[in-house]
């Protein structure tokens, strides 16, 4: 009999150890070594042999000339019919009249799935990603190509209702097929009946392998589970698309590794309490990771939101603590409102609490506001918040939240059809942005006639002015 061997995979990393530690040596997080178990196998065995296909060295690959390798990735990509979703898959993007906006080819070249890749997406319960690849996988099947959506948390008459509250139940003919099943040989073994283009596994965390000593989402299943699924979809040219669960840090469960062994993975973010979606990619081997999709939630499933430039400042109105930022999100300019506010608080324990925005550059903004602005702020506690739940990382906001927190404790706001773009530096000083003509147009495009930034030769639209405002403390002026 096979002997098994113990080994320990850190979840933060994926380093492989051969005993338990309490602190990973790869990447110096503590606890975070979990026990997996493997097979020991015999010299006549093959390593590679498992429920997703057998080694065969007639038929194995052979070495080629780099020239000689076919080029077919971008007209052989399977398009979902979703931009947004397209999108961020990767493919072309073109350049239309200063804002970048991906190609809408109809034979798929502008995005999609490439064929035997496999993807990874990840999110928080109940943000939408089974209502993502259920629509999906519709219009896959609309289009002519053969789904099979492997449900694992769900019975099939629970996923037929949704089908048809999504309208999913309709004009896909018999291309889409639908099994609920948990063990791998036998999702394997339907696959190769079924002969699938796509094939959607909802979720990786409860398939299991029956000849594994491991309970379902454990690392030793994970593992093994996603390394057959993958090595099935290179063999078979079938694009594999699947679910992951997130841990509370908001990183998809279970060791790096799982990311490590697929070419794309995609994180599914947003408030839950809010419409509006955002869909990005963190790893994609067959396209740009800057690329975000925005998606709007509504009784009928996710409904693309293509011209989202002003989505999360569609609402706004002057008011102290509060202005707007024309920021990048992967290849276009998203109008974000940020607000502050400051309340009383204790000297030398105030609080600092934020809300999709880096609370580390909150800290920064308020040191910068004290020193070099004049601000008391160290008894003030301090409540910053992008609306809409988008996250907002981008270097370019800090001015607009400066203006946001200095407002809110002086009781001063700025004027309506007011724009804030900039980076601010230790001094005090405001400094360059990228793109900056691309959020300038944007922000003019939709109303927004003044616009503060770093000095510029820029030469801004027609009715629109730009204020240079070269330091913190000339932009705070500003605020009536």
């Amino acid at each position: 009999m096979a002997r098994s061997s113990v080994q320990f995979i850190c979840r933060s990393c994926g380093g492989v150890h051969a005993r338990w530690l309490g602190k990973c040596p790869d990447c110096g997080q503590w606890n975070t070594l979990e026990e997996y178990r493997t097979a020991s196998v015999g010299s006549k065995r093959d390593t590679q042999r498992g429920v997703a296909g057998e080694s065969d060295s007639v038929n194995a690959p052979k070495a080629v000339p780099l020239h000689e390798v076919a080029d077919d990735i971008a007209g052989a990509r399977i398009s979902t019919n979703i931009f947004e979703f397209d999108r961020v898959l990767g493919g072309s993007i073109a350049s239309t009249g200063g804002a970048m906006t991906a190609s809408s080819d109809p034979n798929g070249a502008g995005g999609g799935l490439v064929p035997g890749s496999a993807v990874l997406l990840g999110g928080d319960p109940g943000i939408g990603k089974s209502t993502l690849l259920l629509q999906a996988a519709h219009e896959l099947a609309r289009t002519g190509k053969r789904v099979l959506y492997v449900t694992s948390e769900e019975s099939g008459q629970q996923l037929r209702v949704r089908a048809q509250r999504l309208g999913a139940l309709r004009d896909h003919g018999d291309n889409l097929y639908v099994l609920a099943d948990t063990n791998l040989a036998r999702i394997v073994e339907q696959a190769r009946q079924v002969k699938p283009d796509v094939m959607v596994i909802d979720s990786i965390q409860m398939i299991y392998k029956g000849d594994l000593p491991a309970a379902p989402g454990s690392v030793t299943q994970l593992r093994s589970c996603c390394l057959e699924l993958v090595y099935y979809a290179k063999a078979s040219g079938t694009a594999m698309l699947l679910v992951g669960h997130v841990t509370k840090q908001g990183t998809v469960a279970g060791p790096r590794l799982l990311e490590h062994m697929v070419d794309t993975v995609l994180y599914f973010e947003g408030d839950r309490y809010h419409s509006h979606r955002v869909i990005r990619a963190t790893k994609n081997r067959f396209g740009t990771t800057l690329e975000v999709g925005l998606f709007e939630m509504g009784e009928d499933g996710l409904r693309e939101v293509k011209d989202g430039a002003g989505v999360a400042a569609a609402e706004y109105q002057s008011r102290p603590g509060s202005a707007v930022c024309p920021l990048m999100q992967g290849s276009r300019c998203l109008l974000v409102e940020v607000q502050a506010l400051t309340a009383t608080g204790v000297l030398g324990a105030a609080k600092r609490k934020v809300s999709g925005l880096d609370s580390n550059r909150l800290a920064m903004l308020i040191a910068v506001l004290e020193k070099r602005a004049g601000l008391r702020l160290a008894d003030q506690d301090v409540f910053a918040s992008s609306v809409g739940g988008m996250r907002v990382v981008e270097p370019a906001a800090d001015l607009g939240v400066a203006l946001a927190i200095a407002g809110a404790h002086h009781n001063r706001q700025l004027g309506g059809g007011v724009a804030a773009i900039g980076e601010i530096g230790l001094g005090g000083e405001l400094r360059h942005v990228q793109r900056l003509d691309q959020r300038i147009h944007e922000a003019a495009r939709l109303g927004f006639n003044l616009i503060y930034c770093p000095p510029t030769d820029i030469k801004p639209p027609s009715g629109t002015q730009l204020v240079a405002v070269p330091t913190l403390d000339r932009a705070l002026q500003e605020l009536v």
